[in-house]
């Protein structure tokens, strides 16, 4: 691992987001002949007044002119709704969603069933047919992720080829690794690589703050916990009990709780000096709101903030990766392509102003580049109960008001695919998230699917 010291600098940076959908393959059919909208209540949620600082992120990392970066973060949140809607559709033939296109965002939804492919092109994306089930991808790396070492680090389901990829660092250490679990080589493409993907050692999501008064890490994202103010960030920065003082060196709160390896994930609860907020430290300081925590899929845009390198943007490749670092496995990571350096571990990754995780590790450096893995937000509020800061949260009903009734409730982290009633009616979750005032399932169908 390598760890930021406290006399190192602590330059403190912004946010990177992420995904929903992952996997897929083969043949592409043709073009939709009429493009998806371009508006809806799924881009509404990440591109309202997109903050400039976002926008000069995503310019400059993936070389886009500003138009072409305003309308890549509108079809991206698009192509995010109809995917989990298809997703939900094509049940246990899904086999997976993926955006391309510098500004068009083009989705391309997969399944094995071919009589699928006419629903899928008349909800406005590409359709794939490939031979393999998202859930059968998932199921044979998790054969491979419970003998993997460090000479396969990093294994995911490839969307666009409907195979698994195994990186490894040592010529033969795939072979051993597929013949000691007895997985069919057809089944996987073998990378070889140079990189050794470690932690990022070294209450606004971005800024820095020291461990024990030494190593350094970043803040994730402030929560809340009853009317403790605290923040989510990597399980790899510290342990429960370990204490925290703040980017100005103040005393600051201690760690309640710590998963790693198995996950990668944590949160400090803050003391009474310290308050939470709803922003994500950007480009030259400024600040980047959340509003919320919905992923997006597959080749979507993501931007990072860090205490070490600051604002820098990329696109998410895989979800729900393993990767296996010297100290042991971590699985249902994001594989992203934004750089990241020692002391960013933990810092935040937003997608326009959704909440989307907290940097792991990887490897490379923001000089020549690199790859990066962030533990996903919403498996952090779910297991430790905490609620996101966002300035989304309402008074909700007044004096004489009536509750709407049902089992939905603000602050409840929902998956895809729970249900949930409300008014009387019952309602699918199609996108995962924490639920908030003023996103009740009758007013965001980009999340909820009346059923």
């Amino acid at each position: 691992m390598l760890k930021r010291h406290a006399r190192a600098a602590c330059t403190a940076l912004a946010a990177a987001g992420l995904l929903l959908a992952a996997a897929g393959g083969a043949t592409a059919g043709p073009a939709p002949e009429t493009a998806a909208p371009a508006a809806s209540a799924a881009a509404t949620l990440r591109t309202a007044e997109a903050p400039s600082e976002l926008l000069a992120a995503l310019q400059r990392d993936l070389g886009l002119t500003p138009t072409q970066a305003k309308a890549r973060l509108a079809h991206e949140a698009e192509a995010g709704a109809t995917a989990a809607r298809l997703r939900d559709r094509l049940g246990a033939a899904f086999a997976g969603a993926w955006v391309d296109g510098a500004d068009s965002a083009t989705l391309t939804v997969a399944t094995t069933r071919a009589a699928d492919t006419a629903a899928i092109r008349a909800a406005g994306a590409r359709a794939a047919v490939v031979t393999r089930t998202l859930a059968d991808l998932d199921a044979a790396k998790a054969v491979l992720d419970r003998a993997a070492d460090a000479g396969t680090p990093v294994r995911y389901a490839d969307p666009r080829t409907n195979r698994l990829v195994v990186e490894e660092t040592r010529a033969g250490a795939a072979a051993r690794l597929l013949a000691a679990t007895g997985t069919d080589a057809a089944l996987v493409t073998v990378v070889r690589t140079a990189e050794a993907p470690r932690p990022l050692y070294d209450l606004r999501g971005g800024d820095a703050y020291y461990m024990n008064g030494s190593g350094r890490c970043s803040v994730g994202f402030p929560v809340t916990k009853g009317t403790v103010n605290g923040f989510a960030t990597a399980g790899h920065c510290g342990r429960a009990g370990t204490t925290t003082t703040g980017f100005n060196q103040v005393a600051q709160g201690s760690f309640q709780a710590s998963v790693f390896p198995g996950n990668d994930m944590a949160w400090v609860a803050a003391n009474a000096q310290w308050t939470a907020t709803p922003y994500v430290k950007g480009s030259g300081g400024a600040n980047v709101q959340v509003t919320g925590s919905v992923l997006q899929p597959v080749g979507s845009s993501v931007c990072r903030s860090g205490s070490t390198t600051g604002w820098h943007c990329g696109t998410v490749q895989q979800h729900n990766t393993s990767v296996t670092y010297p100290e042991g496995t971590i699985s249902g990571v994001t594989r992203t392509t934004v750089c990241a350096e020692p002391g960013d571990s933990g810092g935040s990754y937003i997608s326009g102003s959704q909440a989307q995780g907290v940097t792991s590790g990887g490897s490379g450096n923001c000089s020549s580049g690199g790859t990066t893995f962030f533990q996903p937000l919403n498996p952090i509020l779910s297991a430790y109960g905490l609620t996101l800061k966002t300035t989304g949260s309402g008074p909700g009903p007044g004096p004489g008001d009536p509750e709407p009734g049902g089992t939905w409730k603000a602050g409840t982290v929902y998956a895809t695919g729970a249900s949930v009633t409300y008014g009387g009616a019952t309602y699918r979750c199609l996108q995962g998230h924490q639920a908030q005032t003023g996103w009740e399932p009758p007013a965001v169908p980009a999340l909820w699917q009346r059923v």
